[in-house]
């Protein structure tokens, strides 16, 4: 029997061929990672909506039972999976983090959830968003606060941040999540693992209030490493009809993804503070100049480079898309009073600020993204990818919902301290955060790696390339650490 500390400890790719040639159970996994949860989550409060143990079991018997029968479903067969809390489950709560959806059960899978338990995993529940995953602060009315892997005073990043901190402390091996301004990105760098938002289209998505406009909002995969995480990307891209805007595809191109070990004379753009317009909390520029050199060490070329475009256009072109799109979905809550006053402050300023917007002004929006589009592509003739830190700031006080400000300068909103990670959501480009490390306090921080559009491969081959030579600890709290008190 194998002792479940080490069961928990293999990688996602690791855990999955060991079931395939039968060296673990099934029920053998289920019964580490369950007991795993039960030893941290107490801790950390990651993981939401576990489902009862004896099901989670008598689901993994069934996986043991195909798989002594000659079926096997696929490389997360028998694996345990928790999924976003964004995105429907059926037959599991799904509250987006809003107490309004507390008692919301799902009938159907959304896309993504089908295409995990099609590839053979056990959904045991759902992983921590903050409400309607609005903020970077992983928290909520209905499940509480997530706290950090590295520290459990301080958050978790978010919107992803139950699923970052899920893998960083072992109760998953391999996650899912989503992105708009950030959230597959910023709880990666702020948990030491690997998020990837994909090109727009890769991953479709469904159901959606809205099929066509909605083009900011993306889903992608979280893990300790990029093997890990370019398997589950292969499982979740793909063209399917339900999402018209999606490319085409299986996924099958991330299945047989190949090692890359020659990037000499290749080109990175070093964007750091897009000369002095973001402002950075002490130390962070510093840990991702250091791992700069990584690259170097790989051959490539580290030059500076400048944005070439108005950023506080781009941040106001954002900032009416997307509540253009917020107040498309939550306008019928607000519109009801019962419902408005358990909306949390930050929903209730973007539905008003959208309702305050002309056409107009969602058309200009629309047009100034449009020219840093074609901006973003320029810089791509002169670099092959551009690097920028992950977040402004380290980890804060988990009780905190947003840092008012950053080195002297107010946060005029409760999301302008994550600026750093928008001209990629609005350029719709492949972006992976890479951990760099951790400052004197032990808080970790990450850069991003930007690919050229739809070089959603390139960039995974680079961050793997990265991997390999950075020499960034992987594991948190791994053992009795767990158990320290907040």
């Amino acid at each position: 029997m194998t002792p479940p500390g080490a069961v928990v400890a293999l990688s996602a790719y690791e855990l999955s061929q060991a079931i395939y040639h039968r060296q673990l159970s099934c029920r053998e996994v289920m019964s580490a990672y369950l007991a795993r949860i039960d030893e941290v989550n107490p801790v950390f409060n990651a993981i939401v909506a576990l489902q009862a143990p004896e099901q989670l079991l008598a689901q993994a018997d069934e996986r043991d039972r195909q798989l002594a029968a000659g079926q096997y479903l696929g490389w997360l067969h028998g694996i345990p999976q928790a999924i976003k809390d964004l995105s429907a489950v059926k037959g599991i709560v799904s509250t987006s983090g809003s107490p309004i959806l507390a008692n919301e059960i799902p009938k159907a899978d959304s896309l993504l959830a089908e295409r995990i338990r099609g590839a053979g995993a056990i959904i045991i529940g759902k992983t921590n968003t903050p409400e309607f995953g609005l903020g970077s602060q992983t928290y909520n009315p209905v499940y509480g606060v997530t706290r950090n892997a590295h520290d459990p005073s301080k958050c978790a990043g978010g919107s992803s941040g139950g699923a970052a901190v899920a893998l960083a402390t072992h109760m998953l091996p391999v996650a899912d999540g989503s992105d708009m301004g950030g959230s597959l990105r910023n709880p990666a760098a702020f948990n030491n693992v690997y998020g990837f938002r994909p090109s727009r289209g890769l991953v479709p998505q469904w159901p959606s209030h809205d099929l066509f406009y909605q083009q900011l909002g993306i889903e992608g995969p979280m893990g300790r490493n990029v093997r890990d995480l370019t398997r589950m990307l292969a499982t979740l891209a793909g063209f399917d009809k339900r999402s018209p805007l999606s490319l085409a595809g299986d996924g099958s191109q991330f299945e047989r993804l190949k090692r890359n070990d020659n990037w000499r004379g290749v080109k990175i753009g070093w964007l750091g503070d897009w000369d002095r317009h973001l402002p950075f909390e002490d130390g962070v520029l510093g840990l991702c100049e250091q791992s700069l050199e990584q690259f170097v060490s790989l051959g490539c070329e580290v030059l500076p480079a400048s944005l070439g475009f108005a950023p506080e256009q781009i941040w106001e072109s954002f900032l009416k898309l997307r509540q253009c799109i917020v107040t498309g979905r939550q306008i019928d809550f607000y519109r009801d009073p019962a419902k408005r006053a358990l909306m949390k402050p930050e929903a209730i300023w973007e539905v008003e600020s959208g309702l305050q917007a002309t056409a107009l002004d969602v058309y200009k929006a629309s047009v100034v993204r449009s020219r840093w589009y074609e901006r973003a592509c320029e810089l791509f003739e002169q670099f092959d990818f551009l690097v920028t830190p992950t977040a402004q700031v380290f980890p804060f006080d988990a009780l905190t919902p947003w840092p008012k400000s950053i080195a002297g300068r107010s946060m005029d909103t409760y999301h302008r301290w994550m600026e750093v990670v928008v001209p990629w959501t609005m350029a719709g480009l492949p972006v992976l955060n890479v951990p760099v490390g951790f400052n004197p306090a032990g808080l970790p921080m990450g850069m991003q790696l930007i690919g050229a559009p739809q070089a959603d491969a390139r960039v995974l081959q680079l961050g793997e390339a990265y991997e390999r030579i950075a020499s960034v600890p992987q594991t948190a709290h791994f053992g009795s650490r767990a158990k320290r008190t907040v």
